[in-house]
């Protein structure tokens, strides 16, 4: 075996080893890394050649997890891994977002990459290494990759950056981003933060790129030790170079008119761009009559992709030379945006926000603690209190197809606009939130639509978010000498640009972020411009969100679950539940609410929630009075449960009896309980006294009744007056009475109790 192993230093001190030769070595390309105690297997295969017709990158990265790698059992009635979680699929994005711009334009064979999870402690997060162990897989292998990259998280803790941070140090960050890039440039940013200035994400992103340099050059020499430095020949595309001028010549002017006209509606300049390439199909087949219909179909597919270029050139012409975008717009303007909330009576929020040809139509539901969202991960063991769930379905672009639940794509939108609004939720809110997006309309900028709706819909509900939040995509065009920063992209601009810088915030800063960049070499002083000009855009949009909508609602609506949160002692829990939980079962049926109960160190937190205040006002009463500790001098009202020859057994607070003695009924003599009370009887009573050592409680009736006529004055005679008895005589001192005699009494006859 020709092991290689490589080790490279975080800017704390601690390593991380890359290690190939030793495992999976039939796969193209293999490493294992290592941190700590936390392991990864990256391996890397592409097919020999492409599939005909492919002029696209074919790549597919996986991210999996396994349960052993915790010492763990995957639950489940299988017990075995399933398909992969939101997680998994995120952190396989991170890495395909960084990897795929950097595959030659000409190579299209198919290329899978998986990198498995097969040692963690908890302590190093494992996410933040799979880009790297991905690239040097392919530097190990003979693909051709024009990398390498790494990629790693930059927290902010205590006001310093810490590069791929603890789980522990990330908890306590209000700054969590994540970065891939080669040596030279960035390509790939996403992260969340707590309202961060433009200038706090560019420091991160320099600590970042500092931070993947030399991992880079390590890569670069393991490609050599390995001797993987020549990567394998490949020919996946077939040009006709006259044929690329013809259509270039043919079509250019008539495309950069239709670029220049500033046509609004995305079809109808989709309709013109189509119409350029088909009648150029048409007059080149005249042209060539003597071509096969084989021969013409292949020409036809080469005319796809040498227009594609054409219209590409002629998009990004018009805006580098004159200014203008596709739809009319200059760089810096926003497309014409309303708003509308409340336009559904059945959720608890909603809203619609449209901007150009984008709009999201978002609805906001309140539950309980039975509705969070239970994590059973390999490192993480958690409930979500706020989910945000985002649908592209096909009608929303006027594809006639079907919808296939919810892809890769879904996710990772849902995923930024989760992040972008998570942090504005008050702080303890008692409900689980459940925001959805369904994107309507879509041309660039839903997943910006859906942060915009999403505040809407939560301030429609009533909840108090602690500020809005607007988010805006920004592209970028350039040709290495001019440049143009573009606000509010529109999804050609997406497609044919060079960037897409997705930044979310409030008034006060950033709250999260997404960047992809298809070039190499983009300037900080770019990336900057991009930042202001996205933080004057994303206040252009609150000014509107304001005026739909100054602030939250001061209440729920009628149909949304109030709820109640009491804290109770630990000890009382046990109470409230009841023997199999005959106790809480009850309160909720009598009340009609729904009550969850959580155990939070030495306390126990009860959430209460209803549709309406009676139920709740029930149901806390009930608790209230179970939880309450009985005070010695207060008065109940209690049901007699049991009768007994020396009293009766009063239940005076839920699950508390107390003994009703005989002489405590009345104030009058009583030789039998059942001639007052009965089971069943409702009585008051107060509660005299609680015994120190047994805890027993003991009540009295008589105390809260009236004194008969003349009880007091005939107490009082019986008494009689005191006599003055005069001074004490001495009686001189104590005589000895001698021993007295011991009488044998025998036993002592048995005494019936006339108490408990």
């Amino acid at each position: 075996m020709n092991v290689i192993k490589k080790t490279v230093e975080l800017p704390d001190g601690r390593t991380i080893s890359i290690e190939t030769g030793k495992l999976a070595k039939q796969a193209d390309g293999a490493v294992m890394l290592t941190m700590g105690n936390t392991m990864l297997l990256a391996t890397v295969c592409a097919a020999k050649d492409a599939v005909p017709g492919t002029d696209f990158m074919p790549l597919q990265v996986e991210y999996r997890e396994k349960f052993a790698a915790a010492g763990r059992f995957p639950g489940g009635f299988t017990k075995r891994e399933g398909k992969a979680s939101d997680y998994e699929i995120l952190t396989c994005r991170l890495v395909d977002r960084a990897l795929r711009p950097l595959f030659p334009s000409n190579y299209h064979a198919e290329v899978y990459v998986n990198v498995i999870l097969y040692s963690a402690d908890g302590v190093d997060m494992p996410d933040a290494l799979a880009g790297f162990a991905a690239s040097a897989a392919l530097a190990v292998s003979d693909i051709p990759f024009e990398g390498p990259i790494s990629e790693v998280r930059v927290a902010r803790v205590n006001g310093e950056y810490v590069v791929n941070p603890t789980f522990a140090q990330l908890e306590q960050a209000d700054m969590d981003i994540m970065v891939g890039a080669t040596e030279e440039n960035i390509m790939m940013v996403e992260g969340e933060m707590k309202e961060v200035t433009e200038q706090d994400l560019l420091n991160a992103l320099k600590v970042a790129h500092e931070a993947i340099k030399p991992m880079c050059r390590l890569q670069k020499e393991l490609e050599k030790e390995a001797g993987k430095e020549v990567k394998r020949e490949y020919c996946h595309e077939v040009n006709d170079e006259d044929l690329r001028e013809e259509v270039k010549k043919a079509c250019y002017d008539a495309a950069y008119r239709i670029a220049q006209e500033g046509n609004r509606d995305k079809h109808a300049r989709e309709d013109a761009f189509m119409e350029i390439r088909e009648n150029f199909k048409l007059s080149y087949a005249e042209a060539h009559a003597d071509l096969s219909e084989d021969e013409l179909a292949e020409k036809n597919a080469l005319i796809d992709r040498y227009y594609h270029d054409v219209e590409r050139d002629a998009m990004r012409r018009c805006v580098l030379d004159e200014g203008k975008r596709l739809d009319g717009r200059a760089t810096t303007d926003i497309r014409p945006i309303w708003c509308e909330v409340s336009p559904l009576p059945g959720p608890h929020g909603s809203a619609i926000f449209t901007r150009g040809e984008t709009q999201s139509l978002s609805t906001c539901t309140l539950g309980t603690k039975l509705d969070e969202k239970i994590i059973d991960e390999v490192l993480d063991q958690s409930k979500m209190r706020f989910l945000l769930h985002y649908n592209f379905p096909p009608f929303s672009t006027g594809e006639a197809k079907a919808s296939r639940g919810v892809g890769r794509r879904e996710v990772g939108h849902g995923n930024l606009a989760h992040r972008a609004l998570k942090r504005m939720l008050p702080d303890n809110y008692p409900y689980t939130v459940r925001v959805v997006s369904d994107i309507l309309e879509s041309n660039g900028s839903s997943s910006m639509a859906t942060v915009c709706a999403g505040t809407l819909a939560l301030m429609d509900a009533g909840i108090p978010i602690k500020k809005p939040v607007t988010g805006i995509a920004m592209g970028l065009i350039t040709d290495n000498e001019k440049y143009a920063v573009l606000s509010d992209i529109l999804g050609d601009e997406d497609h044919l640009g060079d960037m897409d810088f997705k930044v979310t915030g409030t008034v006060d800063g950033i709250t999260a972020t997404q960047m992809d960049i298809k070039v190499d070499g983009l300037p900080y002083e770019i990336l900057e411009k991009a930042l202001d000009q996205a933080r004057r855009g994303r206040l252009h949009i609150m000014n509107i969100i304001k005026e739909t909508l100054p602030e939250p609602r001061p209440d729920l609506k009628p149909h949304a679950p109030r709820m109640v949160t009491l804290t109770v002692d630990k000890d009382q829990i046990g109470a409230i539940i009841g023997p199999g939980g005959k106790i809480i079962q009850d309160i909720q049926e009598k009340s009609g609410a729904v009550i969850v109960i959580e155990e939070v160190g030495n306390q126990g937190i009860v959430d209460i929630a209803a549709t309406n205040a009676g139920s709740i006002e029930i149901a806390v009463a009930r608790i209230k009075a179970i939880a309450c500790k009985p005070e010695v001098g207060e008065i109940y009202e209690g049901v007699v449960k049991t009768i007994t020859a020396f009293g009766a057994f009063v239940e005076f607070l839920p699950g508390k009896d107390g003994l009703l003695h005989v002489s405590e009924i009345d104030h009058k003599r009583v030789e039998k309980v059942e001639d007052v009370l009965k089971e069943g009887d409702r009585v008051r009573v107060k509660l005299i006294d609680i015994d120190p050592k047994t805890g027993k409680f003991k009540l009295s009736r008589k105390v809260l009744l009236p004194k008969p006529e003349g009880m007091e004055q005939n107490e009082r005679q019986n008494r009689g007056e005191r006599q003055d008895r005069g001074e004490r005589q001495d009686r001189g001192p104590r005589q000895d009475r001698g021993d007295r005699p011991h009488r044998d009494r025998g036993p002592r006859p048995e005494r019936k109790e006339n108490q408990e």
